[in-house]
């Protein structure tokens, strides 16, 4: 992602704000989203590849 930012400055030539295209800002919103479900999910049991598979499999959600 290519963000293009524009910033709104003060009388002092000091940065106040910025502006970002829409599908810019979006972008960084779903990341930011991401990231803090990743945060939420930190502490859970992990589960291994095989067993995950496995149970893939046994749900009808993966094909042998």
């Amino acid at each position: 992602m290519s963000v293009s930012p524009e910033y709104v400055v003060d009388g002092d030539g000091n940065r106040t704000a910025v502006l970002l295209p829409i599908e810019s800002y979006e972008a960084l919103m779903e990341d930011l989203s991401d990231l803090a479900a990743i945060a939420d999910r930190r502490g859970e049991a992990t589960v291994s590849h095989t067993k995950f598979l496995v149970e893939l499999k046994e749900d009808g959600l993966l094909s042998d």
